[in-house]
């Protein structure tokens, strides 16, 4: 065999092993990240945020990818862990390099597919093309210093091809001719350069090590983080608030039969700003359903949205791995429950992640009016109280913020979906009239201390059982997914705020009007 001498092509296969025991540590940092519980609890929601704003041709992509990962996110979660630490020590200790190589490529430029998106990573404020991409290029570029200097005394790889020459089909890229040669033992002066390029390799990949994981939420730029549908949203007066009017029953009979549709539709949030929302028939929240105790619902839920989604009604009591299991954009479900408890109720999304499906939009209200009846109200109105968690899409409009939704950092807190509707254009009612309010916590995260300023609750009506009823109560607290009935008895004409008392959530837009005349 041939022995080179000690040189410049000899110094580059040292610094070439420092670069890549230096990527092996940030390999080795991500697979111990990907190990934590973090990891497996944001994996769908890395999927679900990326696949927000990218381009129609780009969307069958990462519907693909949901319809696949959904089902069986245990599954890939724990591939995702055992080949990244795979890659890890393959790349620490130069072991079958030719193989991780190809692996640490392949994943690398899938996760800059899918988690990070083909636009760039999606944490608001990110100039880079992505981590996922720069570790495609340095596999490329450990591959063609293989193929150039062959073996390298500073893998495993070299000493086991001493035993088993065969090794070299999993290990070595370079040519027969390149093979034939050992390199000779660097000496000590060369081996400091080859440490300080293993410091220089760790330094400058680091700092975008937060956003290539995506294990905790990336920081904003300061310029994003400033931006919320509140800044964005313009002062005039709201020209039309959503009909909060309680409507009719969908039917008299003994059973009712309606059609609930997953869409993906924008929605104003703001006067003026708009919000890439998942919706129940293209409104957030959802249509308000009512129904009486008693009735059999008969619902059919139809996916028209670009994921796997569901819907789980607070008001039923079926076996949820039935009536409420994900369905496959385009399927449908059907099924049936027996109104059998009176109340106001939430129904939403309960497709994992939970959080993200139910922040994005996906809920609504049912109201099931109970038998024998309440007293009449001379006017009804429904209020579903949620929580916007936004980052800037483009221009005015927004898409969901995972970070602020698992920290509990809303944009906005709203009635009916929309910041300050019914301050500007209040609820209208007369003096001496019996006014009832349903009132549902979406949430998904804030409890509602509710409670109208001027004026005492007659009533309230913490499940819709009148046996239940308490009188002359200031403020309610409802707790996130639960609702109530509020009767009140305005007697002097005036304006009448209705909010959360959480003077945190009333300042972000939990705040309207009883316009009483």
């Amino acid at each position: 065999m041939v022995t080179r001498g000690v040189g410049w092509s000899t110094l580059l296969a040292a610094m070439a092993g420092a670069l890549r025991a230096a990527f092996g540590v940030i390999w080795a940092i991500d697979a111990y990240l990907a190990w934590q519980p973090e990891f497996a609890a944001h994996y769908v929601g890395y999927l679900t945020n990326a696949q927000q704003g990218q381009p129609g041709w780009l969307q069958p992509w990462f519907a693909i990818w949901l319809t696949i990962v959904n089902p069986a996110a245990d599954v890939f979660i724990f591939l995702t862990r055992v080949i990244e630490t795979l890659i890890a020590v393959g790349l620490l200790f130069g072991l079958a390099r030719k193989w991780i190589s190809v692996a640490g490529s392949v994943l690398s430029l899938l996760i800059w597919a899918t988690a990070e998106g083909f636009g760039g990573p999606y944490t608001v404020g990110a100039t880079n093309p992505g981590p996922g991409l720069v570790y495609v290029i340095v596999f490329l570029a450990l591959i063609l210093i293989d193929r150039a200097h062959g073996r390298t005394p500073y893998s495993l790889d070299h000493y086991i091809q001493r035993r088993w020459p065969r090794w070299s089909r999993v290990a070595e890229w370079a040519p027969a001719s390149a093979l034939a040669e050992v390199p000779p033992p660097l000496p000590w002066s060369e081996q400091a350069v080859a440490i300080v390029a293993i410091v220089v390799a760790i330094v400058v990949p680091v700092g975008s090590l937060q956003s290539a994981l995506n294990v905790s939420p990336a920081t904003p730029a300061s310029a994003a983080a400033a931006v919320s549908p509140l800044s964005l949203a313009s002062s005039t007066a709201i020209a039309q608030a959503r009909d909060a009017t309680l409507p009719p029953l969908i039917g008299t009979g003994d059973s009712v039969s309606l059609t609930i549709t997953s869409t993906d539709t924008n929605v104003e949030i703001a006067n003026g700003v708009s919000y890439a929302a998942w919706t129940y028939d293209g409104t957030v929240p959802g249509p308000v359903l009512h129904v009486r105790q008693g009735q059999t619902v008969n619902v059919t839920y139809v996916n028209r949205g670009i994921m796997q989604h569901s819907i789980d009604f607070h008001a039923a009591e079926v076996p949820p791995n039935v009536a409420y299991r994900s369905i496959n954009p385009g399927d449908s479900l059907q099924f049936s429950f027996v109104a059998r408890t009176a109340g106001v109720f939430v129904y939403h999304c309960g497709t994992p992640p939970v959080l993200m499906h139910m922040a994005n939009g996906m809920y609504g209200a049912i109201v099931v009016d109970p038998v024998p009846a309440l007293p009449p109200a001379d006017v009804s109105y429904v209020l579903v109280q949620s929580e916007w968690y936004t980052q800037q899409l483009q221009g005015s409009l927004l898409t969901g913020d995972p970070g602020k939704m698992f920290t509990v950092s809303p944009d906005e807190v709203v009635f009916n979906g929309m910041a300050y509707q019914y301050r500007d254009q209040p609820l209208t009612a007369r003096a001496g009239e019996r006014i009832r309010l349903y009132v549902v916590d979406a949430g998904p995260n804030l409890s509602s201390a509710f409670h109208v300023i001027g004026s005492m609750f007659e009533t309230v009506y913490p499940d819709g059982d009148a046996a239940h009823a308490l009188n002359g109560v200031s403020t309610w607290q409802i707790a996130p997914g639960a609702g109530a009935i509020f009767d009140l008895v305005i007697r002097d004409a005036g304006q009448y705020p209705f909010v959360d008392h959480s003077m945190r959530n009333m300042g972000i837009g939990a705040v309207g009007v009883l316009n009483v005349q």
